[in-house]
């Protein structure tokens, strides 16, 4: 709480009224309130107070959000008020079968689409968020492997990759091998093909990868890894790049995870949760999780749990159900010729601002993009700068950066994502900004070290704030 909100504190005002207990108090052993120190305000002042901290706040529906590889765009409000409707929103996971009928066919129906989509044979609800998929498809893998009676315990990740991927495949405990990428930025072939082995399970890949950049040898990838006995992951959270164009599963990849709460509409990071559903290949689809959605002979809709090879559950009952009725809500709406335009958008978005930039930055791989790029601030470190200085200038001309030193290939990497729902003046505007900051770094490089100078907290003590955080409410 600010230090505002105790100014206003004053002995005896209350901003709340409840009825007096008509049960015995239990004791727990906690401060009580007048014990913890919390101020004492009337409830107008609680509530301006917290709607003042809100409109302090960043969010896509207030500014562009250009976080590459986290596509924070604009998501329909229609989709919000059908997850708000009491049909859905009331629903209790443990309701028999017959009584949920209608959300299991609208499950149903999702996966569906989401294979035609990625080319995949079945799907896994249960994931909540894109890195949980990861583990998920990696421990379908696994199992995969170990029911054909071999022991595989390498992971091939490119140095490319999100950092999820090597931190997924750790959990699984496998041993993570880097790839090294080739001056295209994609996968280095001689490099993969030094480090296959019988003991690699399989290959994560993104495609588009985080440098924004398809990669156009993906075919020939997923041969090699094939032909080592290893399979193909694909981390799924990129396919707004390529989305009704080409098909993960039909380059060659065997597991597919998709994030409903990125491509498909709802909201991605504070305005969570999130889904990260997993599609799999024929052969692994045994070992998805229970249960799957099926149906009866009678046509009815019903949870299988009745599946020997399964890794069990991932998570409690289906996973997001809300997050999977957003993602169902914004396909019906685009249809395939939707989707497809949403991909279009996405990507002549990213190459215009790119061609806007490009001049002004320096650029590591210099070829058309996908959904996102990767500019490099290195030219400025002469001026004793930081990528960190750009991205707090940004600040104050009324961004919100955009993903910063990443991916860790690229020495001050900006890597800017500005998604299809974003206007050509957005994007000009934008593009206006980072110039006026290339220009300040050559002419007053003093301004952006000490920026942002405008917002409402200053630069705080980063390294303090992850080493010694403050979790707790102190007096």
């Amino acid at each position: 709480m600010s230090k505002l909100i105790f100014e206003k504190s004053k002995k005896g005002k209350s901003g709340f009224s409840l009825p007096e207990m008509d049960v015995p108090m239990i004791q727990h052993g906690f401060e009580t309130r007048g014990e913890m120190g919390l101020p004492e305000v009337s409830e107008p002042e609680v509530v301006r107070h917290f709607t003042l901290l809100s409109q302090k706040n960043y969010s896509v529906d207030t500014g562009f959000y250009p976080l590459g590889s986290c596509t924070m765009k604009y998501n329909p409000k229609v989709n919000e008020d059908l997850a708000r409707k009491e049909e859905f929103s009331l629903l209790h996971p443990e309701q028999p079968d017959g009584t949920i009928q209608g959300a299991l066919e609208l499950l149903h129906n999702l996966e569906g689409f989401l294979c035609q989509i990625t080319g995949m044979s079945r799907f896994t609800f249960q994931p909540a968020a894109g890195a949980h998929g990861e583990l998920t498809g990696l421990l379908l893998i696994k199992a995969y492997m170990e029911d054909r009676g071999e022991k595989r315990d390498l992971v091939l990740v490119p140095d490319s990759a999100h950092g999820t991927n090597p931190a997924s495949a750790a959990l699984t405990g496998c041993q993570v091998v880097e790839v090294k990428s080739d001056l295209q930025g994609g996968v280095d072939l001689e490099d993969l093909k030094s480090k296959l082995s019988p003991r690699v399970m399989a290959l994560m890949l993104t495609n588009p990868n985080t440098l924004g950049l398809f990669d156009e040898n993906i075919v020939e990838v997923a041969r090699m890894v094939h032909d080592a006995g290893g399979l193909l992951y694909y981390d799924g959270a990129n396919l707004n790049g390529i989305c009704g164009y080409v098909r993960p599963g039909d380059t060659g990849f065997d597991v597919v995870h998709l994030n409903l709460h990125k491509t498909f509409s709802a909201p991605h990071g504070g305005g969570g949760p999130g889904a990260g559903p997993v599609g799999v290949k024929e052969a692994l689809v045994p070992f998805l999780p229970v249960p799957t959605v099926d149906i009866d002979s009678r046509g009815n809709f019903f949870l299988n749990w009745d599946r020997p090879k399964s890794i069990g559950m991932v998570r409690s009952f289906l996973g997001n159900f809300l997050v999977a009725l957003k993602a169902y809500a914004y396909i019906l709406t685009m249809g395939g010729e939707g989707l497809k335009k949403m991909t279009q958008d996405a990507v002549l978005n990213a190459n215009y601002l790119l061609g806007l930039l490009k001049g002004h930055y320096q650029l590591p791989f210099d070829r058309i993009c996908k959904h996102e790029f990767v500019l490099s601030t290195a030219p400025l470190n002469k001026y004793n700068l930081k990528v960190t200085d750009v991205a707090k200038r940004l600040l104050d001309l009324g961004f919100h950066a955009p993903t910063i030193a990443f991916p860790l290939i690229v020495e001050g990497a900006l890597m800017i994502e500005p998604t299809e729902t974003e206007t050509r003046e957005t994007l000009e505007e934008f593009a206006r900004a980072l110039i006026q900051i290339e220009d300040e770094a050559r002419t007053n490089p003093e301004l952006l070290r000490e920026a942002p100078h405008n917002t409402p907290v200053r630069r705080i003590d980063e390294v303090g704030a992850n080493r010694n955080p403050v979790l707790r409410f102190k007096k």
